[in-house]
């Protein structure tokens, strides 16, 4: 029933359809939308507003936005609008097909940001001003507060700063969450601010739901749609041998003192290899664990029903099908051990700092000295963005990068001499893990972690290579610090664009 979910009677007489809603939104508008990873966006009016610019376009008159979220969301979002020609910009992370073939042509702008810069930098007013935002929520309560569905990612800030707000508020996502969010309405521009009162992962310091002035809300859409749940495959060979490395390398860590027992937060990337990771500690003999993160996926919903994982803080979820079945089944068990907050504490620097986290991410390769590549695929396509990662490598504990040695049935390696772009570099990588071994870079100068990365990490297909590239650059280089044959550097990456394959003919 209305009543239900939208409990401030005098917001009832604002609902609209869809296309109502979208009708408000106007060409050159910079528009801001809910969404982290596949959760909690909006599902009718962005298909709305795309049929619109189409239509729009098909009269010969142009229509674009500027589009901002708190991450990726799905193809009702980012694919409706990408397919028609619909966004003039983008930030601060993709993954839709449709809008990274746009963005690798050149005809959609993208800028790639640090998610813990997203909402500080639109507060600082680098982005211009907010027009519109839309939000999805399951309950805008009595008192006009919007309580956020599966994610709340800059949801808090859209809310703040936009000069007229629209809600979807879906059916489909349950009820129940309420009660799941931590909204901190603590932060302040500089030289106001102070510090955020979060001493542990768990800590709860903020509203259960948004504040948004109801006069702002201009229209209200009603939904029943669920979140992009996308499956994820059975752990590979490759995986499996990625995840053993690192829970062996965390053993030994509590071993040697320099973990404690139930280790630090845990923050992880999404995929199929943080998957088998996380899997793999529920097997180890750990307990008591804590999160810290952005996105919760299956295998921390295993380790919160197993007691291997005490408690977890994210922003959003990135569940499969079945996953998302049992985490709408249990949700009174994972209200009690889930902390759903805003992407600004979620990444922000000196909570990870101040928590110790253990930042576990997925990488496209990573140079003979550590500099990593998580973005570019040779050096200028753009897959989806660095997202979150430099706020946990620069400012975690232990800064882990993971990936298979090979890409593309061993055509590419993912140690090369030079990575092609960086987006992190060698000062902020600890560990890089393959399916051949890991590399601690800890405390290693750059030929140092040369000879770790090429011995324990790198492929045999490219061993040799390696090898002999480095220990040219050790006797040519200009300079002997951090070794370069500097026409040779990236021509692995030349040789693939040309002939499809890294390994030089023999």
């Amino acid at each position: 029933m209305t009543e239900d979910r939208i409990r401030h009677a005098g917001l009832r007489s604002r609902i609209v359809t869809p296309e109502q809603a979208a009708a408000l939104i106007e060409p050159g508008q910079t528009v801001a939308m809910s969404g982290f990873t596949g959760s909690g966006y909006p599902k009718a009016v962005p298909v709305a507003l795309a049929a619109r610019i189409e239509q729009v376009h098909a009269a010969g008159q142009p229509f674009q936005i500027r589009l901002l979220t708190g991450a990726s969301t799905a193809p009702e979002l980012d694919g409706a609008l990408a397919k028609v020609d619909g966004i003039a910009l983008r930030l601060p992370f993709q993954s839709d097909p449709e809008a990274r073939r746009r963005i690798n042509d050149g005809t959609l702008a993208y800028i790639d940001a640090h998610l813990s810069h997203v909402a500080q930098h639109a507060w600082f007013g680098f982005y211009g001003d907010i027009d519109v935002a839309v939000i999805e929520a399951v309950a805008i309560r009595e008192d006009g507060t919007i309580v956020p569905s599966t994610s709340v990612g800059n949801s808090k800030t859209w809310l703040d700063l936009a000069k007229r707000v629209i809600v979807e508020v879906n059916d489909a996502q349950p009820l129940a969450l309420e009660g799941m969010h931590d909204i901190y309405y603590g932060t302040a521009l500089p030289p106001q601010r102070r510090p955020i009162p979060l001493e542990h992962a768990d800590d709860r310091i903020g509203d259960t739901a948004l504040r948004c002035d109801p006069d702002k809300i201009v229209a209200i859409v009603r939904t029943a749609a669920p979140d992009r749940n996308s499956p994820f495959n059975p752990p590979d060979e490759a995986s499996q041998r990625i995840a053993a490395f690192l829970v062996e390398f965390l053993q030994h860590e509590v071993a040697k003192g320099r973990l404690p027992k139930g280790l630090l937060p845990l923050q992880s990337g999404v995929g199929n290899i943080p998957n088998a990771v996380l899997a793999n500690l529920a097997d180890s003999g750990f307990r008591d664990l804590t999160a810290f993160t952005e996105v919760i996926q299956d295998g921390m919903l295993d380790l919160l029903e197993s007691g291997v994982l005490r408690s977890a803080s994210c922003t959003g979820f990135a569940l499969s099908p079945e996953a998302s079945l049992r985490f709408e089944a249990n949700i009174g068990f994972f209200r009690e051990r889930i902390v759903l907050r805003t992407q600004e504490i979620s990444n922000h620097p000196e909570l990870v700092r101040r928590l110790g986290c253990i930042g576990m991410n997925g990488m496209v390769e990573v140079d003979l000295y550590g500099n990593v590549n998580s973005t570019h695929i040779m050096g200028s396509r753009m897959q989806n963005g660095i997202g979150g990662s430099g706020d946990f490598a620069r400012n975690g504990f232990l800064s882990i990068f993971m990936s298979p040695s090979t890409a593309k049935g061993g055509t590419i390696s993912s140690i090369v001499p030079m990575v092609s772009h960086v987006d992190h570099t060698e000062h902020d990588v600890s560990i890089v893990v393959t399916e051949h071994g890991l590399a601690d870079l800890r405390g290693l100068s750059p030929k140092q972690r040369a000879r770790v990365l090429i011995d324990r990490c790198a492929h045999p297909l490219y061993r040799d290579a390696l090898e002999d590239y480095f220990a040219r650059a050790l006797r040519e280089s200009y300079g002997k610090h951090t070794p370069h044959l500097l026409p040779e550097a990236l021509s692995w990456h030349q040789r693939w664009l040309d002939t499809g394959d890294m390994r030089a003919v023999r």
